[in-house]
């Protein structure tokens, strides 16, 4: 069966350390991608508004599941938006704001959101992945609608209150890993996959059809989902699982090397 659409996470996968990417190829490449009526989708963690700064000749083209899945967008329309109530938004931070060692950004739609006081270095770094952040001085300010936290955790406490988070929410929202020390509190049922879906449905592809490149906890799903589903070489061992395959390393552009394979019909998209 030929492959109708690709999803690619983009930190440690389509993006190389640096957050660069090799653009005039993948120009090339989507062009034949087109030609081959084949789907090109942006699967992240990161804001919609981040994302979207990395194409900027196609992001009007393109379908992205931004936020992990809380937010779908298909040339720039929102196919879908995840809400949280206000009522337990604002219990699950009431919650969080009692650990002394996490820092955390409100994440909602049209824009993400800090508080006063805020770390400045926390403020300079989470703006590299949220292009529409606000600082506010009290939650009343928040008019918009919220679907997920992204935490900021120190190393030392990470694992054991990844543990402990989990049941505090009690089922309200799940925690996460996105790496580097980072987590993202989402709404149960939102993920990847989920979007990916949405936007199989919207263009009548199968799981068969479509291919996906993930590296980190947050991948997952997407990569189970997908008929075929790529780890890459940089992404831990605990990403290796039995029916997945090996991609090259993120420095090393292997995101782009399949996808060569892909328009080429070459192993392993040659059967």
């Amino acid at each position: 069966m030929s492959v109708r659409l690709i999803a690619v996470d983009m930190d440690g996968t389509f993006l190389r350390d640096n957050k660069s990417y090799d653009n005039p190829r993948f120009a090339r490449q989507y062009v034949q991608m087109q030609t081959q009526g084949i789907r090109f989708v942006v699967a992240s963690g990161n804001q919609y508004y981040q994302l979207r700064s990395f194409f900027p000749d196609i992001h009007a083209e393109i379908a992205f599941v931004a936020e992990n899945g809380a937010c779908v967008i298909n040339q720039q329309q929102p196919l879908f938006v995840a809400e949280l109530p206000r009522q337990q938004w604002e219990q699950c931070l009431a919650i969080l704001d009692r650990y002394e060692f996490i820092k955390t950004v409100i994440c909602g739609f049209h824009s993400a959101y800090i508080r006063r006081p805020f770390d400045e270095a926390f403020f300079q770094h989470m703006s590299r992945f949220y292009h529409h952040l606000q600082v506010i001085d009290n939650i009343c300010e928040i008019k918009d609608t919220v679907y997920k936290f992204a935490l900021n955790i120190d190393d030392h406490h990470f694992e054991s209150f990844m543990q402990h988070i989990s049941d505090e929410m009690a089922g309200m929202l799940t925690p996460v890993s996105s790496g580097h020390g980072s987590a993202d509190l989402m709404i149960p049922g939102i993920h990847k996959a989920n979007g990916i879906g949405i936007l199989q449905d919207l263009w009548g592809i199968s799981d068969e059809e479509t291919v996906a490149f993930g590296d980190g906890g947050n991948d997952h799903e997407m990569l189970d989902k997908a008929g075929w589903g790529f780890v890459m070489a940089n992404a831990a061992d605990i990403m290796r699982t039995p029916g997945r395959l090996a991609a090259g390393h993120n420095n090393q552009d292997g995101v782009l090397d399949m996808i060569d394979n892909i328009l080429l019909s070459r192993a392993p998209f040659n059967k």
